[in-house]
């Protein structure tokens, strides 16, 4: 039995579990998205995601838990009041643009003015839609998302392969769209959008590592800053040795509190080095929680 959910959420998960023979996808997951609240799903490729969305709008059976969409079942009358752009887009390749708007408009009972298209697309309207670029298709595949003003929008990485302006307009949308009482749950790669949720919810490996607030993820995480002459051998040597590491300009940051092996790798190979503990940022802070599972 499913577990009573908050009242206001609009989508949940309940400790869902998805196997595909004996391949576990995702294991024991919770997960919900309120009215007006912007929730961030990340994780590396491979960690869950994408499973984890399919169960929660219904379109792939959990092995173990449950999930509900607007407080019930996932059904097909649920899923009118959701916006979603998948990573395949949902768009149909070898129609135009207008006909791709024509028919996400019939589908949803609206006129296909509905559509706000951008002044770009407007151009491209009798293009097929495979001729005209990803990140033109993700505009696309977003603006027909929006278009019948969803109660919810579900979005598996929909900046991916866009432009960095056409990035910041579609995630002026979303906060509009979630201003207006839309709740809204968004996969990203994209760290200075993670950091534009409301919270968030890390996946590693099928399980949810870590959630909460940027700074709640992030919680007083440290990291060595390693200060050298010779940077380049120092990042190299590092690298080599394991370390998960990060450039800064000309300094190395390591996602370890491991100081005395940091200082003895590079003392051993004659690099000399200031090291420096320094607060982690959220990139950082995912690494060492990724990595401890």
């Amino acid at each position: 039995m499913i577990a009573p959910q908050p009242a206001t959420s609009l989508i949940a998960a309940d400790h869902v579990t998805c196997r595909f023979g004996g391949f576990t996808a995702v294991e024991h997951v919770s997960l919900d998205v309120g009215p007006g609240e912007i929730v961030g799903l990340i994780g590396a490729n491979g960690a869950g995601k994408t499973t984890l969305i399919r169960m929660m709008l219904g379109l792939l059976a959990p092995s173990e838990g449950g999930v509900t969409l607007f407080g019930t079942t996932p059904s097909r009358h649920g899923r009118r009041r959701l916006g979603y752009v998948s990573q395949n887009l949902g768009l149909y390749s070898d129609m135009t643009v207008v006909e791709n708007v024509e028919f996400q408009a019939a589908a949803f009972g609206i006129t296909p003015e509905r559509v706000a298209l951008s002044g770009e697309l407007v151009e491209m309207r009798d293009r097929l839609v495979g001729s005209i670029g990803l990140g033109r298709q993700r505009q696309l595949a977003f603006a027909c998302a929006l278009s019948h003003d969803p109660d919810l929008l579900v979005l598996d990485e929909p900046t991916s392969g866009v432009d960095p302006l056409a990035r910041a307009r579609l995630w002026d949308a979303i906060r509009v769209a979630a201003g207006s009482g839309a709740g809204v749950l968004v996969t990203t790669h994209y760290m200075e959008e993670a950091q534009q949720c409301d919270r968030l919810v890390l996946m590693a490996a099928g399980r949810v590592a870590a959630e909460g607030t940027v700074d709640e993820i992030v919680a007083g995480r440290t990291v060595v800053e390693v200060t050298a002459e010779s940077w380049s051998e120092a990042f190299a040597l590092l690298g080599d040795a394991g370390y998960d590491i990060m450039l800064a300009g000309r300094q190395i940051r390591v996602a370890s509190p491991d100081t005395a092996g940091i200082s003895a790798a590079l003392t051993a190979a004659g690099v000399s080095a200031a090291l420096s503990i320094v607060p982690a940022i959220l990139d950082e802070a995912i690494v060492a929680v990724s990595s401890a599972r």
